[in-house]
């Protein structure tokens, strides 16, 4: 057997110095400080992270505080523009009103002077439809005041319009005097009164003049003929048709012509005037004065006495209406002048 040794070994020599009590406390003290720097590393980091949110917050109570007086600022000039915005909006209500109290008083005036310019117009195509006959000019007239009702355009001035559309229907319907032809026919007359013939007009026939070689024996014998042909060329006897045709001088034939022009003149005035007796009364005298004193065998004649009785048998007058339908409907429109 081997021998067993005696002598102590490494570990039993720690052992017999290793103190257990001391290990504990040592690892304690280890622990404890440890314990203390993570502590202090901790607070460290608290601190450093308060500081930094302290400042944050100061930053953000600042910026707020900044904000807060913009807010302040810039409510104070909202409210200062408010008011003058209010200030602006009353007057401009006030404006409105005033504008239209305006309006409502110058449509009123305007409509009372459209009104009277109707009124007037209307008066006056009724007086030269009645003195002159004058249709056309009725009808225009008629038709320009319905135009400026039209723009008008308010219910109140319908039985106005009604009224005037009647006549203006009435007036349409009317026959139609062809005044621009009978005019035209009447020139043409008076144009042709110095190309007419008269009655007491008369021509000499021109006798053939004979060239025959005379001898000298019966040259005593001619001579006595042509003075007897002078002679008897002194005076000439003519049949006339009537017995009241009169030899007239030539200034009597001129005033005969100028009297006849003056008579279809007048008929001319009488057609424009629609005065059917003066018209008639006047061309009866010219067809008068035609037959008598004038050639009616000439085809100038004829022409124009078939004229004359043409224009005699044509009716320039015919049943006038008058406006006061128009009229009434204006006066009781309430705003029309009486």
């Amino acid at each position: 057997m081997a021998e067993i040794n005696d002598q102590p070994d490494l570990l039993d020599k720690i052992g017999d110095y290793f103190d257990p009590i001391l290990a504990i406390a040592l690892l304690a003290l280890v622990i404890a400080g440890w314990q203390w720097w993570q502590t202090r590393t901790t607070l460290d980091n608290l601190r450093v992270e308060m500081s930094q949110r302290l400042t944050t917050a100061n930053d953000a109570a600042q910026a707020s505080r900044t904000l807060s007086l913009q807010t302040a600022d810039n409510t104070r000039d909202i409210t200062i523009r408010l008011g003058e915005i209010q200030a602006k909006l009353a007057d401009s209500q006030n404006q409105q009103l005033a504008l239209e109290s305006l309006y409502r008083d110058m449509s009123k005036s305007r409509d009372e002077w459209t009104l009277a310019d109707i009124e007037q117009v209307v008066l006056t195509a009724n007086q030269q439809l009645q003195l002159a006959g004058n249709v056309k000019a009725a009808i225009i007239a008629l038709q320009n005041a319905d135009a400026r009702l039209q723009r008008i355009n308010k219910p109140q001035f319908t039985a106005l319009r009604r009224a005037l559309k009647a006549d203006i229907q009435r007036l349409q319907s009317l026959p139609q005097v062809d005044t621009v032809g009978i005019s035209l026919t009447l020139d043409g007359l008076i144009a042709s009164i110095d190309s007419l013939p008269l009655a007491s007009d008369h021509e000499i026939p021109a006798k053939p003049s004979t060239q025959q070689k005379l001898t000298p024996v019966d040259a005593a014998h001619r001579f006595s003929q042509e003075m007897w042909q002078e002679i008897k060329g002194l005076v000439q006897i003519r049949r006339l048709d009537t017995p009241d045709s009169a030899l007239l001088a030539p200034e009597q034939s001129y005033f005969l012509r100028q009297n006849l022009k003056l008579r279809l003149l007048t008929a001319r005035i009488a057609l424009l005037a629609h005065d059917e007796n003066s018209y008639k009364s006047d061309l009866s005298a010219a067809k008068i004065w035609l037959l008598r004193y004038f050639n009616e065998h000439d085809s100038r004649s004829v022409y124009a006495s078939k004229q004359i009785d043409k224009l005699i048998n044509s009716d320039i007058s015919i049943q006038l209406p008058s406006l006061a339908a128009s009229i009434a409907a204006l006066q009781s429109s309430g705003l029309g002048r009486n």
